[in-house]
């Protein structure tokens, strides 16, 4: 997560997928999102995910170091990594890792006050990185209990509320969307997670990322070891048909067509 452009504070600023095996993590990306990968500047056990050449993601190998589960996990971009971490802990949430040093910025790993699990990052962020454009994911959701508590917990840890210019949050389509000058770039959306038969079904930050084609996605993803927690089906209306998958590990993300915010 470096450049020459910050993202608005509060705002989303990366993803990164916590890995048991990087090795494995990128076959498996790179046969069905086609992906290629460079080495990270963090060292051997990082790298990024290229996309036509430009980074859309990061891959760690740290999931067993740190004790966490393999999964995808979106970054906000903030001022004060030391601030919003006292305003999580404050709030019932959880910081689990940081603020640390990395590279150039500082990072935190922290899950909110249901559980989900979310990074923030202090320092710069790659130009041109915005949610539902070029290479970077199509959508971001985050799928909770509450989305209206769930809401006031990052307005208030990001300071939401009192960025008018920068941020709007606002209700639709039984759902709270976030906009930035505009643009959407999440969505908290409640449910009933907890009458869920799916184990992996809990509150979470869901990546989509944009494929020319679901069921080719899909294909390669079983042919590479995955699994499928839904079949291709149509979207949400924010974004086109879809599928959930899982990597050989069990990071849980969803393939999309056609994805627009």
């Amino acid at each position: 997560m470096s450049a020459s452009d910050r993202a608005g504070p509060g705002m989303p600023c990366w993803v990164s997928l916590l890995t048991g095996d990087l090795a494995e993590a990128q076959r498996f990306y790179g046969a069905v999102l086609g992906w290629s990968f460079r080495l990270g500047s963090l060292g051997e056990d990082f790298s990024v995910a290229l996309s036509h050449g430009k980074p859309v993601a990061g891959l760690g190998e740290v999931a067993r170091r740190m004790g966490v589960a393999v999964s995808w996990t979106c970054y906000f971009a903030v001022d004060d990594a030391d601030l919003v971490a006292a305003r999580v802990r404050e709030r019932g949430g959880t910081v689990a890792v940081g603020p640390l040093a990395v590279g150039r910025g500082r990072a935190v790993l922290a899950a909110d006050q249901a559980g989900a699990v979310f990074g923030f990052w202090e320092g710069k962020v790659l130009r041109g990185w915005n949610i539902g454009s070029g290479v970077a994911p199509a959508w971001l959701e985050l799928r909770t209990r509450d989305a209206f508590a769930s809401a006031v917990f990052y307005g208030e840890i990001f300071d939401w509320d009192n960025r008018p210019d920068l941020c709007e949050v606002r209700y639709e389509d039984e759902a709270v969307m976030v906009r930035a000058d505009g643009h959407t770039v999440a969505c908290l959306r409640g449910g009933a997670i907890e009458a869920a038969p799916d184990p992996r079904i809990r509150p979470r930050w869901h990546v989509y990322f944009r494929v020319d084609d679901v069921e080719k996605a899909v294909e390669a993803a079983l042919g590479a070891g995955g699994s499928v927690v839904s079949e291709p089906g149509a979207g949400t209306g924010r974004v086109g048909r879809e599928a959930t998958l899982c990597d050989p590990e069990g990071g849980m993300f969803t393939v999309t067509e056609n994805g627009h915010c």
